[in-house]
């Protein structure tokens, strides 16, 4: 378990995750996409989880991938081996216990495509979404190339996959990202409401119904992320990545 990943279990069923790398806009490294995959994996077969929940530290909910520490664990273009990035994409599409995030601040890349696997999504007013893959020469993941244009329309899907626009809160709840918005400095306040309202709820109906939700469209959605993981590491090796990445950390150190 990393230590960037804050486990809370409490006594009425809820699983708690944070994300607790605040020094680092909660950039997600491999140990910390490894300890989130095995609480989703360990939730999925424990009749005692009820509930989890998804938060970031800090300013922002996370600032996506730890670029520097992610490129090191990446295995060869069309090997057999599995990292952890995608045991929990997997995990995600398979979650069979409700699942609600509460975002605020910066909401990067996997960041913002996670939320698609999520059933309820409190976001804060003030939160900024950007999914920049293309600007880094890579294809988005976790299947957002299938879901957002199912939940928001292929021209809006394109204006933040293709070009990278960023998006608030309202827009967010607008294209069906976002299930509720809450006001600055809201946000726990709103998380304990939607939290109570849900474990008042008869505990096996809940999942029954939340896995119903999921049912119609699982296959397709695990069928879409092997394809993406798949031009995902082959485009790693490109001299567009290397380019695109190599500025990138040029404009971090300038600034």
């Amino acid at each position: 378990m990393s230590e960037h990943i804050l486990t809370e279990r409490g006594t009425d069923g809820l699983l708690s995750l944070t994300l607790a790398r605040s020094e680092r806009r909660n950039a997600i490294t491999v140990a910390m996409y490894a300890a989130l995959a095995d609480a989703f994996e360990a939730a999925a077969s424990d009749p005692a989880v009820r509930l989890i929940t998804l938060k970031g530290q800090g300013e922002d909910f996370t600032g996506g991938n730890d670029l520097a520490d992610f490129l090191k664990d990446m295995p060869a273009p069309g090997s057999d081996s599995d990292i952890p990035v995608w045991r929990l994409l997997r995990a995600l599409a398979n979650n069979q216990v409700p699942l609600v995030a509460a975002v605020h601040g910066n909401v990067v890349g996997i960041g913002t495509t996670m939320l698609f696997h999520c059933d309820l999504v409190i976001a804060e007013q003030g939160s900024r979404f950007i999914m920049p893959f293309v600007d880094l020469g890579l294809v988005p993941e976790a299947a957002s190339s299938l879901i957002m244009p199912r939940l928001s329309g292929r021209r809006a899907a394109a204006r933040h996959i293709l070009l990278g626009e960023p998006f608030g809160a309202d827009q967010a709840q607008a294209m069906g990202i976002a299930s509720h918005v809450v006001d600055k400095g809201g946000l726990d306040a709103g998380l304990e409401k939607v939290v109570a309202a849900l474990l008042a709820k008869p505990a096996e109906a809940l999942r029954l119904t939340q896995a119903l939700l999921r049912r119609s469209d699982s296959a397709e959605v695990i069928e879409r992320m092997n394809l993406e993981n798949g031009h995902f590491a082959e485009r790693l090796t490109s001299d567009e990545v290397r380019d695109a990445i190599t500025a990138f950390f040029a404009a971090r150190k300038r600034n």
